[in-house]
């Protein structure tokens, strides 16, 4: 079933994204439509669902200009398993390369995690229940001779006097649950059970006899067929309520459930993003030496790309719906440079502008998580206000398209290294110098006197900056 996040609208998705992404609105529509493409596919009840494919996006621009955000954000806004891997790292091993699906199980893995989590989380209460019982049982054991006597819940009860040990015991048990509920015992150690961890050892045998895939399958399968050990520790009533909430609810859920949730949820809403795609292209008309092995590496790429069946430690997925927006700077190959196939598998292709001055500017105002807002964070946690003028970020924005002209371009990732520089030494301040309740204003002039010489000195900022 789908999140009521992927019911946005091509406009509201745009809307979203422009929360945490400043410019770029031609890379915003595409990623937009095929979001709601997505749900409307799964919207279509005949026999047409199956036929219809994603539209691959291919992401044209240079680094730091906001691709990987885009996508990221759009499987946050989606709620859709998201996987991330450069292209380069296929090529680290000779010239067949490394195994390209790796990046469809990892896919898998955060799917899984996510459908997991959202069962986790509709069994907390019940977990929580059994994890009272178990810190109650090693504060004070019940008692098992006598009576059966049920759990006491009228408030008039607590005047009555106890007719045998059994009740008295459960009444106890109950006055110190409401104290695990408040609190009031977090400090208080007890000794508990923890499942220990399988060490099966399978990696040392099988290293280089088989793939990725069948190593941990024979891992999973060693392990499950391995006693399981439980390993007693003393710890504080709130740790044991972290650690064994997690163990109860993992036996409320049902995996094979989770497991075929997981493998739908990937098939159909999961989204590969392809960094350094440029990377694997040949170009010039080379046919020897490094370029066939990056054009062995598309020709692997390519059935995925297309869809095939990848064998899973959870299942076989198919990824004919997946999602798969690539992305490179292009500086020195050419879109074109790819293989005939691979291009044809992504004909959506989208332009993204190098950043101006007045996008730094808003960069470092405008997004939930701008930088600024960052700081501030950082400055709030030890109780100093830190605020920034106008002139300030403007002369701060034209510092970072200065040294971006001047040093290399390296997109918005220039704010980082700019921002740093300037508030570094109030940060080494705080608290020592910088006392609690002291307000920081940052001013034009103060931008000027800490960065200008370094900026003015190429040879300073090169290293620097």
């Amino acid at each position: 079933m789908l999140n009521e996040k992927q019911y946005l609208t091509p406009r509201e998705i745009v809307k979203e994204l422009d929360k945490y992404i400043i410019g770029q609105k031609d890379a915003k529509r595409n990623v937009a439509i095929a979001l709601r493409n997505r749900w409307r596919r799964m919207s279509v009840t005949s026999e047409m669902k199956n036929e219809i494919i994603p539209n691959n996006i291919l992401m044209i621009g240079a680094t730091g200009v906001g691709k990987t955000e885009i996508a990221r954000r759009l499987a946050n806004l989606a709620d859709a398993p998201f996987s991330k891997v450069e292209a380069s790292k296929f090529t680290e091993i000779g010239y067949v390369g490394r195994d390209v699906e790796s990046m469809v199980r990892d896919l898998v893995e955060q799917s899984v995690n996510l459908v997991k989590t959202s069962k986790q989380e509709e069994v907390m209460e019940k977990a929580a229940l059994s994890v009272e019982d178990i810190i109650l049982d090693a504060l004070i054991p019940p008692i098992k001779s006598g009576p059966t006597v049920s759990r006491i819940s009228d408030e008039s009860a607590d005047h009555q006097t106890p007719t045998n040990d059994v009740e008295l015991n459960e009444r106890t048990r109950e006055r110190f649950r409401e104290k695990i509920r408040s609190g009031e015992l977090d400090h208080r150690k007890i000794e508990i059970n923890i499942k220990k961890p399988v060490n099966t050892g399978v990696g040392m045998i099988g290293g280089g006899m088989m793939d990725e895939s069948s190593m941990i399958n024979l891992q999973e399968m060693i392990g499950n067929m391995m006693p399981k050990k439980n390993k007693k520790r003393k710890v504080t009533i709130k740790e044991a309520k972290g650690i064994l909430l997690e163990e109860e609810a993992a036996k409320l859920i049902d995996m094979d459930e989770v497991k075929d949730e997981a493998i739908r949820k990937a098939e159909n809403t999961g989204i590969i993003f392809i960094d350094e795609i440029d990377k694997i292209a040949g170009g010039s008309g080379k046919h020897s030496g490094p370029d066939v092995s990056r054009e062995g590496v598309q020709r692997d790429l390519l059935p995925v790309v297309e869809g095939t069946a990848v064998n899973t430690k959870y299942g076989v997925i198919k990824t004919d719906h997946i999602l798969f927006i690539a992305a490179g700077a292009f500086h020195v190959s050419k879109p074109s440079d790819l293989i005939p196939e691979l291009q044809g598998r992504f004909p959506i292709r989208v332009e993204l502008e190098n950043l101006t001055k007045d996008d730094f500017y808003h960069i470092l105002k405008e997004p939930k998580n701008a930088l600024t807002k960052q700081y501030e964070a950082l400055f709030n946690a030890e109780d100093v206000s830190l605020s920034f003028q106008e002139e300030a970020l403007h002369e701060i924005a034209e510092i970072a398209f200065k040294v971006n002209g001047d040093v290399e371009n390296i997109g918005a990732r220039r704010l980082h290294t700019v921002m740093s520089h300037l508030l570094n030494d109030l940060l080494f301040d705080m608290p020592d110098v910088l006392a609690p309740n002291a307000q920081v204003v940052i001013t034009k002039e103060l931008v000027t006197e800490r960065l200008d010489k370094l900026v003015k000195t190429k040879d300073l900022s090169e290293y620097i900056l």
